[in-house]
This record gives C-alpha cells, structure tokens and sequence, in this order.
C-alpha cells in the first residue's frame, strides 16, 4: 500500500489552517495535520506545531512498539527523557521501545514526524 495524500499543497498556508487539529487536552497549544497516511499499515507522515509555551508534562513520556523518524523544521522544543533541546534541523530516528518526551516548547515549534507502525 501506499500513502493517500494530497500531491502538492502548502501545508502553512493561511487557506489551510482548517486542515490543523488540536491535539485533544491541550488548550489548543499542540496541533497536528496529516501528510499522508496509510489506511492498511497504519504508517503516517505528519506536521506537529508546538506554540510557545506548550509543556506535555501532563501526558508523561511516549513509547511506541514502532520506528518513528522526527526532523525540526522550525524552533525548538526540549525533549525532558533525553535532557537535550531539539533544535532547527536536529533530526532523530527512534526505534521501537525508545522513551522520549515529555517536551517542553519556549517558542513555536514544528516537527515533521514520520511513524511506520506497519509491518518491519
């Protein structure tokens, strides 16, 4: 299978804003919008933003039993597992079991994640 996706768009576009969605239980401070997803393996590429001021605290750490890959595009948010800032560009590629976050963001944020919890 293969992604569904829309082939070319401008994801930060102001005429796509309604394409972000809060991330439930936090005020509107995390949102997220899908790139592609496969309805099958369940493998998804998406945009998280961090607004400033966002603190996942309340959600504890995450662990997923699938790789996940995560690149900064812009910002930078403070990873609290790893004691170490993820800056602009800083890219990491976290195996099945790996325990990151909570995360903590000064200013506004955006990570490109890609999860491929579909066969390995």
């Amino acid at each position: 299978m293969s992604k569904g996706s829309t082939k070319y768009w401008n994801v930060l576009a102001e005429k796509h804003r309604n394409r972000w969605q809060a991330l439930e239980g936090t005020d509107g401070m995390i949102e997220q919008v899908t790139l592609g997803k496969d309805s099958v393996s369940g493998d998804v590429t998406r945009l998280t933003r961090f607004r400033a001021g966002a603190d996942t605290t309340p959600f504890g750490c995450s662990c997923h039993d699938f790789p996940e890959e995560v690149f900064v595009v812009s910002g930078r948010l403070y990873d609290q597992a790893n004691e170490r800032w993820l800056e602009q560009g800083d890219y990491a590629s976290r195996m099945p079991g790996e325990i990151h976050g909570p995360f903590l963001c000064e200013q506004e944020c955006i990570v490109l994640e890609i999860s491929s919890p579909g066969p390995l």
